[in-house]
Formats: C-alpha cells, sequence, structure tokens
C-alpha cells in the first residue's frame, strides 16, 4: 500500500501494532496518525514511536524513558522510548560501526573535501562546511541561510 492518511487510517484501524519509523534527516518527524486515529484503533493496539527522537509520528506520541516506558491513550499503549538504540549499547555500537566504517575510511585515505566531492552519500550527511549551513532541512529550522553541499565544498 502507499503510505497516504486513507491508507495509514485504515491499516492502523486493523492493527495490533503500529511500528512508527519515519525519519526525514534534519527535520521533525510528521505526524502521520492523528489522535483521531488513534482513538478508532483496537484497544489494547500498541505503537511503538521509533521516530520519537525526532518529534514522534503519531500525535499522540510524547518521550518516555525505560523506568516508565509507556502509556496509554484512548486505550491504545504506547511506547516512546528516546534512544532505544541505547538500550542494546554493545549490539548498536556494533551495528553503527559496520554501517558507517566505510565512510570513515573514505574520509581517512581522501580527506575532507575530496571525500565529499566525489561521494555524494557521504555529501549528503553534511550539515555545516566552513560555517555554512549545507542540509536544506536544518537551515529551515535554524532560520538560516541554506547553501548546498556542492556549492560550499568549492570554497
Amino acid at each position: 500500500m502507499f503510505s497516504i492518511p486513507q491508507a495509514l487510517e485504515t491499516l492502523c484501524r486493523r492493527a495490533d501494532l503500529i511500528i512508527g519509523a519515519v525519519l526525514v534527516p534534519g527535520a521533525r518527524a510528521p505526524k502521520l496518525i492523528s489522535a483521531a486515529t488513534v482513538k478508532a484503533m483496537k484497544p489494547g493496539a500498541v505503537i511503538v514511536d521509533v521516530s520519537i527522537d525526532q518529534g514522534g509520528c503519531a500525535e499522540t506520541s510524547r518521550p518516555t524513558t525505560h523506568s516508565h516506558p509507556t502509556y496509554v491513550v484512548d486505550g491504545v499503549v504506547h511506547y516512546c522510548v528516546t534512544n532505544m538504540p541505547g538500550a542494546v549499547a554493545r549490539t548498536s555500537t556494533f551495528a553503527l560501526s559496520s554501517a558507517t566504517s566505510p565512510f570513515v575510511l573514505k574520509l581517512a585515505e581522501k580527506g575532507l573535501r575530496r571525500a565529499l566531492q566525489e561521494d555524494p552519500h557521504l555529501a549528503d550527511g553534511l550539515n555545516i562546511y566552513d560555517g555554512m549551513v549545507t542540509h536544506e532541512a536544518v537551515a529551515k529550522a535554524l532560520k538560516l541561510p541554506y547553501v548546498p553541499a556542492r556549492d560550499a565544498l568549492k570554497h
């Protein structure tokens, strides 16, 4: 199914478990699950909002902790623990190291500017360069001028 409001609402109403994992790099997560949809869900259904570090993807989501991980809204259990990978620090460290090592090696081999110029995926992760905000969502959130990474790297 396409991620359109009508489809999400239909699926949420039927689901026993919703895992919201929405990421807009550098910006807040969009609120894809409305309070009205939560109210229409089955009693005892669960929302795990992995997007909570970016504000959450459900209107009813609010940050929780490992000591008090859940709360209930309209009969729906919410689990919105911030920094979920922190609960499995060793495992998440191995996963993060595995995912980032190729980029670190590229930076070490080629130097910052050349690596960013040659690898568009690496450049996509650039937020600030030489005092310029090179990530559009970050610039917008901070109300600062945006400079595309390729332009900033020419300086």
